[in-house]
């Protein structure tokens, strides 16, 4: 028997074949055969994105680690637990003066952003991500989360790059990002919910800059570069409420998606280049 109904990729709802827009959420075009790529596939649900996005950076931390077997080993300043070498980072796609200046890795802006300096890094940026990503994916839906989660990323190691930071990398940037992102939404959408969820994201705000002041080695201008981006991202993209997600919006995330992968994929097969030739 042929099938005649399928699931609406934005909304998830069954509906016919031969509807040329979503009766639920106006998707126009939702039987078109592009939407049913991989990367698309991935982009229709927060959940499989946001565990993909922690595995990655996961991964990058554990070859970052393996890159130099030496820095293993436990220190006496939790902060610097397994902390990988700064050869391994720079080799991997760390960011700054130093590989930009120096190497002309401008692709950097993009690698850095799934490096992490050691344990608790990298476990307080993923707890961070994994609850902010799904408040904006609900505020903003999936692609355009992913799309701000990039921008911010983006913006804040061009920030500090302009600023002069040697060396720099951690996902707090793109956290950063979807800060931003929820309080220009919060201040925008007014009302009870959005001035709760604007006062919660903002106490965010105020403790990871008093974070950063009093605790070495923390990249302020990361931060407040990522904010800048995430805020003129939920600007520029919209949000739910105003605009539903459209396929301009998926096409975006996707080019991000793939460019960021491809990045990546550059990044380890170099690393192993240097590591092993």
């Amino acid at each position: 028997m042929q099938r005649r109904s399928f699931l609406c990729p934005n909304c998830g709802l069954l509906i016919s074949l031969s509807e040329e827009v979503c009766p639920y959420c106006g998707l126009r075009a939702p039987a078109a055969k592009w939407r049913r790529l991989p990367v698309f596939k991935l982009l229709a649900d927060p959940v499989p994105l946001v565990k993909s996005v922690i595995g990655v950076n996961v991964g990058m931390f554990v070859l970052a680690l393996l890159l130099d077997p030496r820095t293993m080993g436990l220190v006496s300043n939790p902060l610097q637990l397994l902390r990988p070498s700064d050869a391994s980072l720079l080799v991997l796609g760390a960011t700054g003066t130093i590989p930009i200046d120096s190497y002309h890795r401008f692709w950097t802006l993009v690698s850095a952003g799934y490096l992490h300096g050691g344990l608790l890094h990298i476990f307080f940026n993923m707890a961070a991500f994994k609850q902010l990503s799904h408040v904006a994916a609900r505020e903003y839906g999936c692609s355009r989360m992913f799309i701000i989660y990039t921008l911010g990323s983006l913006c804040g190691f061009l920030v500090s790059y302009l600023a002069g930071i040697s060396l720099t990398i951690g996902a707090s940037a793109g956290v950063c990002g979807l800060v931003g992102a929820i309080l220009y939404y919060g201040k925008s959408r007014g009302g009870a919910y959005g001035s709760a969820l604007y006062k919660q994201v903002g106490m965010w705000v105020v403790l990871l800059f008093v974070f950063g002041f009093v605790v070495p080695g923390i990249n302020n201008w990361g931060h407040g570069g990522g904010l800048i981006g995430g805020a003129l991202g939920g600007y520029l993209l919209g949000y739910a409420e105003r605009q539903r997600e459209t396929a301009f919006h998926k096409i975006l995330a996707a080019v991000c998606l793939i460019a960021t992968g491809l990045i990546l994929a550059w990044a380890i097969l170099t690393s192993l280049y240097y590591r092993f030739s």
